[in-house]
């Protein structure tokens, strides 16, 4: 299965590889955003592994482990760079010693200091797609930011640009600019997102969609007896926005919804989670969900879904009847 990266025009896979968690622990203050303890090895051998299963496109950001997941994602791409697509996001200031995030820098050059650092660690010359990590940045103070983005293209620093935001008015400030090609949003099968995926549609951008599994509700691997450790963002000091999981458990709410649509997304064969990718991409064709992982295994599972592609109308009909 493959997608367009909006109108870019770049051809990718039509699920690509979420790096956040292959980051390892990284802290603001003593709040967790990592996903826990992660195996390097581990981690670049199963990016290995999806290359190995056709999946072509790579999301990371500067901040994922204070700098750690673009260093194992360079290194795991080091000899497939030209066949590969490369995403990544700015705006965090962090300490990768401490791996203490201290700030965020959205000047001209903040954002053109932050691409140098990430080409660094990525250890390549160019960056496909460079994107504002601000979900509730202001609209109206958008605009320079954009420009900024506009000038890395002519630098040929990057190729394209997008903002991950859940925001339709902040999608559509950069939807207005000429190498604008993706937002990245909060969507899967228990979590809709209509509004920004309209904007999307509308201007023919891609839409990447960051938690297509729900912070692993929707894997099925998880009970309401779960317990999410101490350094995992989902954890007990979990940040204000997390809402999949409650006091370092899954939230019983979602749990309810999982149950709810169980039956049709492990249908045909399926699991779980590829039922829910499978949801995505009958959503609309501007999807490319990026599920995260820690072990060759799970990429292995999500990467078949692409085997049993999307989900019929019939099907994503008696969803929609269950969930809303």
């Amino acid at each position: 299965m493959k997608r367009l990266l909006g109108r870019s025009g770049i051809e990718i896979s039509a699920m690509g590889l979420g790096c956040w968690a292959i980051g390892g622990p990284f802290w603001e203050g003593e709040t967790p955003h990592g996903w826990g303890d992660v195996d390097d090895n581990e981690s670049i051998r199963a990016i290995h592994a999806a290359l190995d299963m056709g999946i072509t496109f790579f999301d990371t950001a500067n901040v994922y482990g204070a700098g750690h997941s673009e260093k194992v994602l360079g290194k795991a791409l080091d000899k497939r760079r030209s066949s590969v697509v490369i995403a990544t996001k700015f705006t965090a200031v962090f300490d990768e010693v401490t791996r203490q995030v201290t700030g965020s820098d959205v000047t001209p050059d903040g954002i053109r200091s932050a691409c140098e650092e990430s080409l660094r660690r990525l250890n390549t010359d160019y960056i496909d797609l460079y994107q504002f990590h601000d979900n509730g940045y202001p609209a109206d103070k958008a605009l320079p930011v954009r420009e900024t983005l506009e000038e890395l293209v002519e630098a040929g620093k990057i190729r394209a640009y997008g903002w991950s935001t859940d925001f339709p008015d902040r999608a559509r400030v950069f939807a207005e600019g000429k190498n604008c090609t993706s937002i990245q949003l909060q969507l899967n099968v228990l979590d809709d997102n209509p509004e920004v995926l309209d904007v999307c549609e509308q201007h023919n951008l891609a839409a990447i969609n960051r938690g297509p599994l729900a912070m692993g509700i929707l894997t099925g691997k998880y009970s309401a007896a779960t317990k999410a450790a101490v350094n995992d963002v989902r954890g007990e000091k979990a940040p204000d926005w997390m809402k999949y999981f409650k006091d370092g458990k899954p939230n019983p709410e979602w749990l309810e919804k999982r149950e709810a649509v169980k039956k049709i997304l492990s249908s045909e064969g399926r699991s779980v989670s590829q039922g829910a990718l499978a949801w995505l991409w009958a959503r609309s064709p501007k999807t490319i969900p990026i599920p995260g992982f820690r072990t060759v295994k799970q990429v292995e599972e999500n990467a078949r879904a692409m085997e049993f592609g999307p989900l019929t109308t019939e099907q994503m009909s008696k969803i929609e009847a269950l969930i809303r």
